[in-house]
C-alpha cells in the first residue's frame, strides 16, 4: 500500500476522560504542535480502557495505513490495555524490548527502586516495535507501522510526540499547508446554500467548503452564516470567488 498523502490521527485513551474526572488537554496542545510544523490532524478519537474496543480500533487503523499518535494506557496496571491491544491488532506477541529493558533498569537504579516484573512489563511491546525516548523519566513509548504510542501524562506525551515528528516526518513539514478564506453571509439559510457548496466541492475536489451558522437568541431574525473554503493555496482563490458570486446570486448579503 502506498501513502502519497498521509493523514495524521490522534487517539486519546482513558476512562477518566470519558467520565469527566479529567479534562483532555492533549487535543489543543497537539493541534498547536502540528500547526507549528505545517501539519494538521485529520481525526481525533476518544476511547475508554476497553481492550476489545481498542483492539478493533487499532486493527482498522493499522489496515488503513494512516499515521496515528496514541496517548495513554501503556503502563502496567490492570487498566492499561494499549500495549496488549496493539499486539493483538497486529497478531504478534508482546516481547520485552532490550533497549526499553535497559532504560527501565537504569531508571530504577537511579531512583533506588527494585526492578520488578511489573516494571519490566512497561517495556513489553509488540514484536518489531521501536522505542520512543521519554525525556522525563526514561520509560519509553513505542512505534510500530506508523503508529506511535506514548503515555497519557501530557508532560511526557507532548515532547515524545514532537520527537517522533521531528525525527520521522520532517519531510512532510509544511507539505499540507492549507489556507482558509471565509465571509459572513446574511439573509440566506444553510439549506439554500447547500447546492452551491456541493457544486464547489465537486469542481474543486482538493478543497472543503465550511458553513458555520450563528443564531442570535435575542434576535432570531438576525441569522448569519460564516461561509468559506479551505484547502490548497493554488485553488482556493478561484473557488472562493465562485462561492461568493453564488451566494450573491442567491440573494445573500455579504460582509
Amino acid at each position: 500500500m502506498t501513502h502519497s498523502n498521509p493523514t495524521f490521527g490522534l487517539l486519546i485513551i482513558g476512562d477518566e476522560i470519558l467520565s469527566g474526572k479529567r479534562q483532555d488537554g492533549h487535543f489543543q496542545r497537539l493541534r498547536t504542535i502540528f500547526a507549528e510544523r505545517g501539519l494538521a490532524l485529520s481525526q481525533v478519537t476518544y476511547l475508554g480502557d476497553d481492550r476489545p474496543r481498542l483492539t478493533g480500533f487499532l486493527r482498522d487503523s493499522f489496515a488503513a495505513g494512516q499515521i496515528l499518535f496514541s496517548c495513554g494506557g501503556i503502563g502496567a496496571t490492570p487498566d492499561d490495555h494499549t500495549r496488549q491491544a496493539a499486539a493483538a491488532a497486529l497478531g504478534v506477541p508482546l516481547v520485552l524490548h532490550p533497549e526499553a529493558e535497559a532504560l527501565i533498569v537504569a531508571r530504577m537504579l537511579e531512583v533506588g527502586q527494585p526492578v520488578t516484573p511489573e516494571r519490566l512489563q512497561m517495556g513489553e511491546f509488540p514484536t518489531g516495535a521501536a522505542i520512543i525516548p521519554n525525556p522525563i523519566n526514561r520509560i519509553p513509548g513505542f512505534s510500530i507501522k506508523r503508529h506511535h504510542f506514548v503515555p497519557g501524562f501530557p508532560e511526557m506525551a507532548w515532547p515524545m510526540i514532537e520527537w517522533v515528528l521531528d525525527n520521522q516526518y520532517r519531510a512532510l513539514f509544511h507539505s499540507q499547508t492549507r489556507i482558509e478564506l471565509g465571509m459572513i453571509v446574511r439573509a440566506l439559510a444553510e439549506v439554500t446554500l447547500t447546492p452551491l457548496m456541493l457544486e464547489i466541492e465537486r469542481d474543486y475536489p482538493g478543497l472543503k467548503v465550511f458553513s458555520l451558522p450563528r443564531l442570535n437568541v435575542e434576535h432570531p431574525d438576525d441569522y448569519m452564516i460564516e461561509l468559506g473554503v479551505k484547502g490548497k493555496a493554488t485553488e482556493i482563490d478561484a473557488a472562493f470567488a465562485r462561492l461568493r458570486a453564488g451566494a450573491l446570486a442567491l440573494g445573500g448579503h455579504i460582509e
